[in-house]
């Protein structure tokens, strides 16, 4: 999940991995030109600290359901969390961020965790594998 909200925040950095997975050129311009709100180099990758909190009061809503499956968690949308996500989703004001989340779906939906954080260390060792614990990413 980390991962994934990784290169939904930073948008250059999803183009560019994309690319390198793909063989491609990366597009040119993103379609957001500031980073909204950064995230942390951590143990496994980039991390919000929030997420523990954000993600806790969204079960406590009952938007998401967190179950434990082997060594890692499984968040998935609860039925109303769907019903509220498909009514955010259709706001115009959220089709920019839909659209950019929808290409990262797709380019790395269906990629193992491990991959993502070996993918991000080995593009972009700079910018997060070499910054310190807790240190903020910046594109």
């Amino acid at each position: 999940m980390a991962k994934l909200d990784f290169f939904t925040r930073y948008p250059d950095f999803f183009e560019a991995a994309r690319a390198a997975i793909d063989n491609t050129t990366a597009t040119s311009a993103p379609t957001v030109d500031a980073v909204e709100s950064s995230m942390v180099r951590h143990h496994y990758g980039p991390w919000d600290k929030r997420y523990y909190q954000v993600l806790g009061v969204l079960e406590a809503k009952q938007l998401i359901a967190v179950t434990k499956h082997k060594q890692s968690y499984q968040i998935a949308l609860s039925p109303m969390g769907k019903e509220r996500a498909k009514a955010l989703a259709a706001k115009p004001s959220f089709q920019d961020l839909v659209a950019r989340q929808r290409e990262v779906k797709k380019a790395f939906g269906s990629k193992s965790g491990t991959f993502l954080k070996d993918l991000i260390y080995r593009l972009f060792d700079q910018e997060v594998g070499k910054r310190t614990l807790g240190q903020v990413i910046t594109p």
